[in-house]
């Protein structure tokens, strides 16, 4: 992988100082260029950026949310990938699964591919995450998108700059799930790959999701897309 210049890692990252920088050393095995999108930290995390050397770093001014710092990683990207491989800032992520990830890509297709996150069970695994799961995988399919198994993982490959260009509005979390209906509607095929994850016992983990807010978010933005998609049936556009 460390000759093929058509993948690069993209990391947004908001007030993880004390972990994004073995969320990077693990990365660098993939040889691969490594872009950082600092969504407006106020802990430190932009200091601690400047403490590392050979990554690319943009910062936001103020927070935006998760969903404008990867459309502002994938415009950075633009004429210099061809593919965006996202991974979350918290470290439960496992970057030597990217290979496999990259192996699910066929030749004559490019389709946004989902790490499928494995063993999603157990005390360990926040209850946010179990029910969040089965939550959007739902209401990913009501809204016209694909059946998938894990709808929020954030570990994930972006085909460049067909990503880019699919209108998403949601800017906080619910980009992921949106971003994934909108490439069902585009014709840009999803698939998914088995990867870990690592929510280690008493490992201090960063989670900015807070469950009733983004619960809400979450509706509004499925709401928009069931009647977009009901707006596109009537007039024969789907």
């Amino acid at each position: 992988m460390a000759q093929d210049g058509h993948f690069a890692i993209l990391i947004p990252v908001y007030n993880h100082a004390d972990g994004i920088g073995p969320v990077i050393e693990r990365a660098r095995g993939l040889g691969l260029p490594i872009w950082i999108v600092d969504d407006g930290s106020t802990d430190g995390t932009a200091e601690r950026l400047t403490t590392i050397e050979g990554i690319t770093v943009i910062r936001h001014g103020e927070n935006h949310g998760k969903g404008a710092a990867l459309l502002t990683g994938f415009a950075a990207l633009a004429g210099k990938a061809e593919w965006a491989v996202t991974l979350d800032a918290d470290g439960q992520h496992d970057p030597a699964d990217v290979p496999g990830m990259i192996r699910a890509i066929s030749k004559s297709r490019r389709p946004i591919v989902i790490g499928r996150r494995e063993g999603m069970v157990g005390e360990d695994v926040p209850w946010t995450s179990r029910f969040g799961r089965k939550f959007s995988n739902f209401w990913v399919r009501c809204a016209g998108g694909p059946d998938l198994s894990d709808t929020q993982s954030g570990m994930r490959i972006y085909p460049l700059p067909e990503a880019a260009g699919l209108g998403v509005l949601a800017r906080r979390f619910q980009f992921e799930v949106e971003i994934l209906v909108r490439a069902r509607w585009a014709g840009i095929p999803v698939v998914e790959a088995p990867v870990s994850v690592c929510y280690t016992p008493g490992m201090k983990r960063i989670s900015h999701f807070r469950p009733f807010v983004d619960f809400c978010r979450n509706s509004t933005t499925f709401t928009r897309l069931i009647f977009m998609r009901i707006i596109m049936i009537l007039g024969g556009r789907l």
